[in-house]
Formats: C-alpha cells, sequence, structure tokens
C-alpha cells in the first residue's frame, strides 16, 4: 500500500509539468503568431490550408467543394449551388442583351414607321376535357360569343399554342388541340426560317409537313407560327424541332394540364380593301365634277356671249 502511495505521488508531478509545457506551448504559439514577420510567413500557409478545407482552387463556376464539405455530406449541394450562381449570371447578361436589342428594335420601327403586332385581346376561360366530341383530341372553353370570342379564335397557355377554336356557342367555345390529326397550323424555325405545317399524330407529337424550302430545320429550335393564311398570328410558340426515324417532329410545348385556363385570342385577319373601303372626308354625291367647276362655267358663259 505504501508503494502504490509513493508511485502515485511521483506520478502527479510529472502530468502536472507535462500540463504546464503544453499550456506554455500554446501561449508562446498565440504570442510568436502575433509577430508581423511570423504572421506575413505563415499566411501563405493558412491560405492553403484553409482553401483545402473550404473549396479546392480554380475557378468559380468549376471549383470543386471542399474537404470539409465533403466530409460534412455537403459536397454536391455546394457544387448545384455554385452550378445555380454560374447560371444566375449567364441569364443576367441575357437579359441585358434582350434588354439593349428591345429599345434598338422599338427605335427602328419608330424611325421607319413601322407596323407592329396588333394588341393582344381576347378573354380568359376555364377548359375541361370533352368526351364523346366530333374530334379525337378536343376542350371545351366556359367562354363564348357572349364573353367576346371570336370565331377561329386560338387557344393559348402558359407553354404555347393549344389549338384554335372550332364550334363557337353564344356560352362555350370547342378547341380542336394541336395534338389533333385535323389540326393544320404553318409554322417556321426560329433560327433557320424553314416554314412547314404542322399537324398532330396518335404519338402525341406533330409531324412537318408540305416544307417549301429543301433546307432542314435544326434540332433543338423552337418552332414558332408563321402567321401566313391570316389566321394564327405569327410569332407564337408551338413547340420544338426533333428528327425521328428519318422525319421531323415537333414536341408541342403547351401545358399538359388538362383543367387549367386557356386564353382565347382573336385570329389575326388582315381585311380587305373592299371590306375596309377608305373613308373620304366628303361625300362622292356632293362633288363637283370636273367639267362643272366655277371656272369652266364662266368660260363656257363668256363664249356663249361671244
Amino acid at each position: 500500500m505504501a508503494f502504490g502511495r509513493l508511485s502515485s505521488s511521483r506520478k502527479s508531478p510529472l502530468k502536472m509539468r507535462a500540463l504546464g509545457m503544453i499550456m506554455a506551448l500554446g501561449i508562446a504559439a498565440v504570442v510568436v503568431q502575433t509577430a508581423p514577420g511570423v504572421t506575413s510567413a505563415l499566411m501563405p500557409v493558412r491560405t492553403q490550408a484553409g482553401d483545402l478545407l473550404a473549396a479546392s482552387p480554380g475557378r468559380e463556376e468549376s471549383r470543386e467543394p471542399g474537404l470539409l464539405a465533403r466530409i460534412m455530406g455537403h459536397g454536391a449541394r455546394e457544387r448545384r449551388i455554385r452550378e445555380l450562381e454560374a447560371r444566375v449570371q449567364e441569364l443576367a447578361r441575357y437579359e441585358a442583351a434582350a434588354r439593349s436589342m428591345a429599345a434598338r428594335l422599338e427605335a427602328y420601327e419608330s424611325m421607319l414607321s413601322a407596323m407592329g403586332e396588333p394588341p393582344a385581346r381576347g378573354a380568359t376561360a376555364r377548359v375541361v376535357s370533352e368526351v364523346n366530341g366530333p374530334f379525337s383530341e378536343t376542350l371545351l372553353a366556359n367562354a363564348g360569343r357572349a364573353q367576346g370570342v371570336e370565331p377561329d379564335a386560338i387557344a393559348l397557355n402558359e407553354g404555347g399554342v393549344v389549338g384554335r377554336v372550332t364550334h363557337l356557342g353564344e356560352r362555350s367555345s370547342r378547341i380542336l388541340l394541336v395534338t389533333d390529326f385535323n389540326s393544320r397550323i404553318p409554322v417556321m424555325g426560329e433560327n433557320s426560317g424553314v416554314r412547314a405545317i404542322v399537324f398532330g399524330d396518335s404519338d402525341g407529337l406533330g409531324t412537318l409537313a408540305d416544307r417549301p424550302e429543301e433546307d432542314p430545320f435544326l434540332p433543338g429550335e423552337r418552332i414558332l407560327t408563321s402567321g401566313e393564311g391570316g389566321l394564327f398570328p405569327r410569332g407564337y410558340m408551338v413547340g420544338a424541332a426533333q428528327m425521328r426515324e428519318g422525319r421531323w417532329r415537333v414536341a408541342f410545348s403547351m401545358s399538359e394540364t388538362r383543367g387549367g385556363f386557356v386564353r382565347l385570342v382573336p385570329p389575326q385577319r388582315i381585311p380587305t380593301p373592299e371590306e375596309a373601303p377608305a373613308i373620304h372626308q366628303s361625300d362622292p354625291a356632293n362633288a363637283i365634277p370636273a367639267t362643272e367647276t366655277p371656272d369652266a362655267e364662266a368660260a363656257m358663259e363668256t363664249g356663249g356671249e361671244g
């Protein structure tokens, strides 16, 4: 028992000395780091260690998550955040370019006195699926002639062109969808400018046919209404071009919902001069013929008197 107490009493001073040396070394390290020369010498080491723990060196958009983030399982989240930040910066550049081009286009149209597209009119209606209708792909809208819907109105939603009104009632409309085989829409490629007619097919995609140009579409380019025929206004989104089994197809961009809302826009018809003749300031019935002007009458009277 006496030997055990003697050995424990010998170990206690050793532990105290070791603890004191550790504390002294820590205090010395803190004091030494405050020196300007030591701080400047250790700065590269600190920077490299921080980059290793926080993120790998490199460009901001391609920088990999750091060691600490990977250990804690936050690597995928950090990588996704950097991708979204890079995407936001890219979209900001596109937005600035689009605003500049829009202002420039407005100035050019003002200088040239160009006639723009007519203002959008129409009515918003709720649509429901129709069963046992005259066509395989139709919708019913709860707006008709009483709500200002015109015959052959164009149905649009947040995705693009939905179809057109084929039957108009007083308080309802029947919409023939673009996915129906009987639907025919004049379209064009946004980038290629190639024109065609798109009609629906049984697989839910559209088929591009009756192409007057031999040039092909560009894969993935947007397909817009061309405005030809005077029914569909120009520039409405229809879908995206795809090459499938040797044929150019269209993946329609309209929303897949069948219980939402659509905007029924009047068709863009340009009236003929006979339908909308020019309005004269004076009535033609009251106009004085050229042979009966006052000067001519005076000359005739003078000649008759002589």
